[in-house]
């Protein structure tokens, strides 16, 4: 499972409601001992995005820095990575010693260079930097993939799609795979089979003897369920159809709208020089409707729409932006707002893909991450 937290909603400059772009990914596994009970400072987390302010946003919300596994940075504008020399300073001062994994764009390691002498400051912790160009580089044999081992049941991927933008820009595809295997003592107990450390051994995948000399083998008796998660969340982007291939098999895309389409065709008309590049609600809407996909979450929305919801009203809102996304899209719809949280639930594939063997993910909103 894995739990989105809005830090920031607003594109290019904050607002009074809405900071500038980050998201938080808690990595939930749902098969560990004790999950419920698990404190939510010892989860570990992605950030995607880091746009200034957002150290402040993470304040209001129980998200632990000590626990962040890895930053993502989609682009180099500074809306979506101006906050990340503070956000790094600030986990060095609060203790932080465990490395840290920030994929981004090869730009900002030379910002981080920049700022590092002239502050003189002190990361006491690595920073495993991988630069997206290198990943996307056909020489390279990761393919633009990347692995991390959160614990021996729970896999998460990160995978990389070029967008279209005025600078490089790349949405991150999110893939979380947690197995469990499960133990069919009912099966064993018919079998005349009491429970022993022959059932521990079974669990962990070895075929065992019986003390009277018969072979079990543990794919008889051991189911291997599967849970896999997958989102994808873009940078800013006027092609959506750029995410097609990355979007197969996915339950959730998280995707800018920065304008309604109306008010994007006029800028475009006023200054035919400037193409801003950006998407309006409807392009994404129907870009989502096309493909089936089922759960969109639209970011990203320019000062000028104030964050109340009313279409009749002849102040630019959110009624206006989400009227705009279901004039041609029938799927679950979401606009995001600073600190809202939303659970994705992903499929699972129950004992090895059997066919019909698999339930649908979902996505649920959850309400506000503010604490104060």
């Amino acid at each position: 499972m894995l739990k989105l937290t809005f830090l920031g909603t607003s594109a290019g400059v904050p607002t009074k409601q809405r900071n500038v772009t980050a998201l938080a990914i808690e990595c939930l596994n749902p098969y560990s001992s004790g999950a419920s009970q698990q404190p939510k400072k010892s989860r570990p987390w992605l950030l995607i995005d880091c746009g200034e302010g957002t150290q402040q946003q993470l304040l209001h919300t129980k998200l632990s820095l000590h626990q962040l596994t890895a930053i993502c940075i989609t682009h180099v504008h500074g809306d979506h990575c101006y906050g990340l020399p503070g956000l790094l300073a600030s986990a060095a001062m609060s203790g932080r010693r465990d490395p840290l994994t920030l994929i981004a764009p090869k730009a900002i390691a030379i910002l981080l260079e920049a700022i590092t002498a002239p502050t003189e400051l002190y990361l006491p912790f690595a920073i495993n930097f991988m630069a997206i160009e290198e990943l996307l580089s056909p020489d390279n044999e990761s393919n633009g993939q990347v692995s991390i081992s959160l614990d021996s049941q729970h896999q998460l991927d990160i995978d990389i799609t070029p967008l279209s933008h005025r600078v490089a820009s790349h949405g991150f595809g999110i893939t979380q795979t947690i197995s469990q295997r499960t133990l069919n003592t009912d099966k064993l107990t018919a079998d005349g089979i009491p429970a022993s450390a022959l059932w521990g051994k079974l669990q962990q995948g070895k075929d065992v003897m019986t003390e009277d000399g018969r072979e079990l083998r543990s794919a008889d008796y051991v189911n291997n369920d599967v849970k896999r998660t997958r989102i994808v969340v873009a940078g800013d982007n006027d092609t959506p159809a750029c995410l097609t291939s990355a979007l197969v098999d996915t339950d959730l895309l998280v995707h800018e709208a920065t304008y309604t389409h109306e008010v994007l065709s006029k800028i475009k008309a006023k200054n035919p020089d400037f193409d801003p590049m950006h998407s309006s609600a409807q392009l994404v809407g129907k870009f989502a409707q096309d493909i089936g996909l089922k759960n969109l979450i639209l970011t990203h929305f320019s000062a000028r729409y104030q964050s109340f919801d009313n279409p009749d009203s002849s102040t630019a809102n959110m009624g206006h932006i989400r009227l705009d996304a279901q004039s041609v899209y029938q799927g679950n719809l979401w606009l995001a707002a600073d600190f809202d949280q939303y659970m994705v639930d992903g499929a699972v594939d129950l004992a090895g893909n059997q066919e019909g063997s698999q339930e649908e993910g979902r996505v649920q909103y959850l309400g506000s991450a503010r604490s104060d």
